[in-house]
């Protein structure tokens, strides 16, 4: 069974980076992986998601340039760096798992809890 735990978020300040964190079990070799986030009253929405082999990156066109999606296998983990953050980039943000390559969560079916991020001015 896939489990996915997140960890990382917390407070920042408008231009602090942080690093979330993926650690997952039960086979997620085979997935592709992705960090999708939901604001309050918005609905969840992709920020980047990562290929298998070869490794290949697509991000959300808006934060481009900011984040930094990457996995390591060998440590079933999967990073989102988030630079240069901004107070609306406020939002609890999921780690998924699944065999699709694309952007709509509803074609992921394994999700972590999420983990919250409080970004100020």
């Amino acid at each position: 069974q896939v489990q996915l735990v997140e960890s990382g978020g917390g407070p920042a300040q408008a231009g602090d980076s942080l690093q979330l964190s993926c650690r997952s079990s039960g086979g997620t070799e085979t997935l592709h992986m992705g960090w999708f986030r939901q604001s309050p009253g918005k609905e969840r929405e992709f920020v980047a998601i990562i290929n298998l082999d070869p490794l290949r990156c697509h991000y959300r066109p808006e934060v481009k340039g900011r984040p930094t999606i990457s996995r390591d296998n060998a440590k079933n983990t999967v990073y989102l760096q988030l630079d240069s953050l901004k107070p609306g980039e406020t939002a609890v943000y999921f780690c998924g798992a699944g065999p699709s390559y694309c952007v709509r969560d509803v074609d992921w079916p394994y999700w972590g809890q999420g983990t919250q991020v409080t970004v100020s001015s």
